[in-house]
């Protein structure tokens, strides 16, 4: 056999190995690909946050998802605000002891646009309870909040754009409780070095792969002491901002 032959063969069968390699892990990890459904019993893939993102306007498959994760939710009667572009109609509010949604929320029932509950739920099982498990031995019990729903525009101006709380499609995060009653707050544990500070980068970065939009005190002073999580319809394109 001539050398350009050895050749040949030796790319033909380094080739199709990676090809059956490709085609045994995307068997094994659906999450990765673009086409394949949301599963939210799956672990984060590279497009989930825009999966998730797509279910605006689809209650019925965004509750059917929660449903099948058994994640615990109460769907929320629609509501409308004083102007137009404010309201919600696929809000749910998170609680209980289900298998997948066990922090409780401060204020309590919040509500949350169906996609930001699904996001919410894997956040905390595959961010927040892993880095709380890792770090401290213990499990976050409770997340306080700013907020969800809030008939006003970007940074409350009288003008531009009207932002994603105006239809509960975003939440503010400020603050986690463990099981031992200790807090950790993103106002006074964001900047430094010790486990708290760790816990609060990795919890932001795990948003990051959930959300379409994740803003912590890196983006500007305004978050200086929450994390703003929302599901704009863009990050179903794949444009996210994580800052």
């Amino acid at each position: 056999m001539t050398t350009k032959w050895t050749y040949r063969l030796f790319l033909t069968i380094l080739f199709g190995g990676m090809l059956l390699w490709l085609i045994d892990y995307f068997r094994s990890h659906p999450e990765n690909l673009p086409w394949t459904a949301l599963d939210l019993r799956d672990p984060p893939g590279m497009f989930t946050a825009q999966k998730i993102a797509r279910l605006t306007g689809d209650t019925g498959l965004c509750l059917s998802l929660l449903d099948e994760a058994d994640i615990e939710y109460r769907a929320l009667p629609a509501r409308e605000g004083q102007d137009t572009q404010c309201g919600y109609s696929d809000a749910v509010s998170l609680g209980g002891e289900a298998a997948l949604q066990s922090i409780a929320y401060r204020p309590a029932a919040t509500p949350l646009s169906c996609p930001v509950a699904a996001g919410l739920a894997l956040w905390e099982r595959e961010g927040l309870q892993p880095a709380a498990m890792r770090l401290f031995g213990q499990p976050v019990v409770a997340i306080d909040h700013y907020g969800s729903f809030a008939c006003r525009r970007v940074n409350g101006s009288e003008a531009g754009r009207w932002s994603e709380h105006a239809t509960a499609d975003a939440i503010d995060i400020a603050a986690f409780e463990l099981a031992d009653g200790s807090r950790i707050t993103v106002a006074e544990n964001w900047e430094g070095t010790g486990a708290q500070s760790a816990f609060l980068g990795e919890a932001r970065d795990a948003a990051c792969g959930l959300f379409a939009t994740v803003l912590s005190p890196d983006y500007n002073q305004a978050h200086a002491d929450h994390f703003h999580l929302d599901q704009a319809e863009r990050g179903a394109t794949g444009r996210a901002l994580c800052r």
